[in-house]
C-alpha cells in the first residue's frame, strides 16, 4: 500500500549567499505540513518534497547535491525511476543557490512553479499561479534577513489567493554552519505550526519569539546599567525575589541577580559578561512587570 502523503501546498526556497544561508517557508492545509516538506543542510543546500510527497527525495536530495550533482540532474534521478512522478512536486537548490523544480503533469490544479533570483516556489491545488508569483516576486523584492524574506513571501502568496483548500499548518526552516542553537548544529530556524486556523500569522509570532531568545543583541544597540535603566532592572529583580536591596550602582550582587534572571527565562545567549544590556531583554522585562 502507497502511503505517500497528498501535501497540496505552496512552498518557497530561498538561499543568502553572503550569510551562507538556505531556507523553507511552506504553508498548507494538511496537518503537520513541516514534518513533511522541508528539507535542509548547510553547505549543501535544500528540497521541498510536497504534492504526493516522497519524503526519501529529501535527503536523497540532498545527498545527490553533496556528491555534486547539479539540481536539473538531481531531478532527473529522483524521478527516472519513480511510478508516480507524475503525482510528485519538488524543488531543489544547491550550495550556490541554482535551482531546479518539478511539476508531474498529473497534480491537482492549480499546480506550478516558477524560478527566481536565489529562490523558486512552488505550489499545487491553489486558487491560481498568482500564489506562486508572489512567493517570487516578494521575495526578490524585501529587504531583510532570508528567514524575514521567506515569511514575507508566505504571508503575501497566501494574500494573493494560497491552498484553495484553506489554511492549517506552516513552518520555517533555515540553515546554516554552526546556525543552531550554541552553535552546535546547523538548523538556524526550526518553526513549525501543526494546526492552526492562522498558520502564517502563528508562523511570524514564533518567529518573533525565537529571534528574542535566540538572536545575539546589536553591538550598536547596547544600554549601559546605570541610571534609569539600573533603576528599572532593579526593580524587576526585586519583584522576582531575586534582589534583596536597591543598589546605587551596578555592582557584583546585581550583576549575579540579573544573571539568574536571564538564566531563568532562557536568556543565555544574549547575556553580557560587562555593564551592558540588551534593550530587547529590558523591555520584556519591564513588560512583565506592568503585565
Amino acid at each position: 500500500m502507497n502511503r505517500d502523503p497528498f501535501v497540496a501546498t505552496f512552498s518557497i526556497i530561498g538561499f543568502d549567499p553572503e550569510t551562507k544561508e538556505w531556507g523553507i517557508a511552506v504553508q498548507s492545509k494538511f496537518l503537520g505540513v513541516g514534518a513533511v516538506v522541508p528539507w535542509a543542510k548547510a553547505e549543501v543546500g535544500a528540497v521541498a518534497t510536497q504534492s504526493f510527497a516522497n519524503t526519501a527525495f529529501g535527503p536523497q536530495g540532498l545527498e545527490l547535491l553533496e556528491k555534486g550533482f547539479t539540481p536539473e540532474e538531481v531531478v532527473e534521478k529522483l524521478i527516472e525511476n519513480d511510478e508516480d512522478r507524475a503525482l510528485r512536486q519538488f524543488a531543489i537548490i544547491d550550495i550556490n543557490g541554482n535551482s531546479a523544480a518539478y511539476t508531474g503533469e498529473n497534480c491537482y490544479d492549480w499546480a506550478g512553479h516558477r524560478q527566481g533570483t536565489y529562490c523558486t516556489a512552488q505550489g499545487n491545488i491553489l486558487v491560481s499561479e498568482k500564489t506562486v508569483d508572489a512567493l517570487v516576486e516578494t521575495f526578490e523584492q524585501t529587504s531583510g534577513t532570508l528567514s524575514e524574506r521567506l515569511l514575507e513571501a508566505l504571508d503575501a502568496a497566501q494574500s494573493a489567493g494560497g491552498d484553495s483548500r484553506g489554511k492549517q499548518s506552516a513552518a520555517l526552516f533555515v540553515v546554516q554552519q554552526e546556525g543552531g542553537y550554541g552553535g552546535y548544529n546547523d538548523r538556524k530556524y526550526d518553526l513549525r505550526v501543526d494546526d492552526h486556523p492562522e498558520p502564517i500569522k502563528e508562523i511570524k509570532r514564533l518567529f518573533d519569539l525565537h529571534e528574542l531568545y535566540f538572536s545575539r543583541p546589536d553591538e550598536n544597540e547596547l544600554l549601559t546599567i546605570d541610571g534609569e535603566v539600573l533603576e528599572n532592572v532593579q526593580t524587576v529583580l526585586k519583584k522576582e525575589g531575586m534582589l534583596s536591596s536597591v543598589h546605587k550602582e551596578y555592582n557584583e550582587d546585581v550583576k549575579q541577580a540579573l544573571k539568574t534572571y536571564y538564566m531563568q527565562e532562557n536568556f543565555e545567549e544574549r547575556w553580557r559578561e560587562d555593564k551592558k544590556i540588551d534593550p530587547q531583554v529590558l523591555k520584556y522585562m519591564t513588560n512583565k512587570v506592568k503585565s
